[in-house]
């Protein structure tokens, strides 16, 4: 369906893609991996065409079609929620004139040939999708994809710039499914949905019938969606057969097999080498030299694989903590006439990992902040334990930080009472080299802006942390990283995620935030799921 044929693009000197290659199929699911700055976007931006490459060609058929959801920054306004997704449609006789295209490109085609039989399949689901567009059809598949994003009914009459930042990227992606295009290209479209929503997003993406490529830093929806795995590293493009856990065993696999061949190499040219030196003189054995020399001349060098940098990260040693650690009794809070607790109780004890999770709007993130002390509430109580000390990262604390400052004089700021403290040491670890330190807040990415997050909340040793989505912008090494500090960490934690790989092997205890009020379960979010889906088999829905 793609093509992408020995691919160059250079920024200055660097080389981003060095001559890579590979085809998207129609039918392919494909997850795109690569630490943060190894060119993911970049790519996309080649298929989507807002990129020329230096060298090579993209080859795409006028009837491929892509739909982008981006990370952010899209946003509607002036019409209902139900009308916006019904402009999906517009594109109707459009469909209808590339079924035209296509039936003619396919006259020109041999009949032996794969493309042949491709174009035929693609006309089959085009001709399915004018069906699908009939207007009783319409309705009730705008109507599905809403709910299963998180709309409520209610929703459907109300105007889209009434939606907040995620549940304006949650309507952009509604009419991307419903416009079906050839070939979905989704840049961390689990973002911002809830545990609920992820979940209803991977049953549809299972069963679309058209191609997709996801970029994702969360293991368990990339498991779950994709059959392939695309890794752009230092340069090249590694293809993979298989989801994001089959990826790793033959990743590991390859770069181990390609360090013993290195390793085998070495030895044998330092075999030759002492044979040639130690013979070098003997006019019987010249021709064996000679043989040899020539040999090593033509030798090529198997270099083991680079290995990317890896963020360090361990909290500071917490201390000692009394066995209440923070209590909620009958707390109420609201934002106007928006009602987000009412009488809520809640009891954290020492050693407790928590997950908070729940629908958007539910009241995660206000949980936290009341449970951190920021957030005052209505009425009601919040009591903290005799030695609780409290560590707690904001969702927007990498949006938060002052542009003005350098990175090191940001982390600086957050040193209080603790001699211990080293900020320099602390920004290393996180891959901030001497000179990085000294970078202005206002030019950092994404990552790096959560990196210096991070390093802040070690200025301080805590025996409970609290953490609002603190993987944010991280990629899924160093979410691997920060997941095992978590582990390793002897206190209290709590974290509001959706990501349920990060959390299933750091949480003993998940807290359901509903409107309607909360409840304590005693497992991991996976089982959490099962649960829930128990519940709803059992209601009939």
């Amino acid at each position: 369906m793609i093509n992408l044929n020995r691919i160059s693009v250079r920024y200055g000197e660097r080389t981003l893609f060095n001559e890579i290659s590979a085809t998207i199929g129609q039918h392919d699911r494909i997850g795109l991996v690569g630490v943060n700055g190894s060119g993911k976007s970049t790519f996309f931006k080649l298929l989507l065409e807002e990129v020329e490459p230096h060298d090579g060609t993209v080859e795409k058929p006028d009837y491929v079609t892509l739909g982008y959801l981006p990370q952010d920054g899209i946003s509607s306004v002036g019409r209902t929620l139900y009308a916006e997704a019904e402009s999906a449609f517009a594109d109707v006789l459009t469909l209808q004139r590339k079924i035209d295209a296509a039936t003619e490109k396919m006259y020109e085609l041999d009949p032996a040939e794969e493309a042949y039989y491709e174009i035929i399949d693609t006309i089959g689901e085009w001709e399915q999708q004018l069906e699908d567009h009939e207007p009783e059809k319409m309705k009730s598949r705008i109507e599905r994809i809403l709910h299963g994003l998180g709309f409520s009914r209610q929703d459907l009459e109300r105007d889209t710039g009434e939606f907040s930042g995620g549940w304006q990227m949650r309507i952009a992606l509604a009419k991307l499914l419903l416009q079906n295009p050839s070939l979905l290209l989704l840049d961390e479209p689990t973002n911002h949905l809830d545990i609920v929503s992820q979940y209803w997003l991977e049953q549809y993406l299972r069963n679309y019938r058209g191609a997709l490529m996801v970029i994702s830093h969360d293991k368990a929806f990339l498991n779950a969606v994709t059959n392939k795995t695309y890794e752009l590293k230092l340069g090249v493009l590694n293809t993979y057969s298989g989801n994001y856990d089959l990826y790793e065993r033959e990743s590991a696999a390859r770069i181990a097999a390609r360090r013993k061949k290195a390793a085998e190499q070495k030895k044998e040219i330092a075999r030759q080498k002492e044979f040639i030196n130690r013979f070098r003189s003997n006019q019987k054995k010249a021709s064996m030299v000679q043989s040899r020399i020539k040999q090593l001349d033509k030798t090529e060098i198997i270099e083991p694989e680079r290995e990317e940098k890896k963020i360090f990260f361990r909290f500071p040693e917490p201390p000692p903590a009394s066995q209440k650690v923070v209590e909620l009794t009958d707390v109420h809070k609201a934002y106007g006439e928006i009602k987000v607790f009412r009488g809520l109780s809640l009891r954290i004890d020492k050693g407790d990992r928590i997950a908070v999770v729940g629908v958007n709007g539910a009241g995660k993130s206000t949980l936290a902040r009341i449970l951190a002390g920021i957030e005052p509430i209505d009425a009601g109580e919040r009591a903290v334990g005799v030695n609780t000390v409290l560590g707690y990262f904001a969702q927007q604390q990498a949006e938060e930080l002052d542009p003005d400052r350098t990175v090191l004089e940001e982390v600086e700021t957050a040193v209080v009472d603790n001699p211990e403290a080293n900020p320099r040491a602390a920004l290393g670890a996180l891959l901030f080299s001497g000179g990085e330190q000294h970078k202005p807040v206002s030019v950092l990415s994404g990552g790096e802006r959560n990196r210096v997050a991070l390093a802040k909340i070690l200025m301080r040793p805590a025996n409970c942390m609290i953490l609002d989505e603190p993987t944010n912008h991280l990629d899924i090494r160093s979410k691997s990283v920060l997941q095992d500090a978590i582990k390793l960490f002897p206190g209290t934690v709590i974290l509001v995620s959706h990501d349920r790989d990060f959390l299933d092997p750091v949480v003993n205890k998940v807290l359901e935030v509903r409107p309607d009020g909360s409840r304590m379960l005693t497992c991991n979010v996976s089982d959490y799921i099962a649960r829930m889906e128990m519940e709803n088999a059992g209601a009939g829905n």
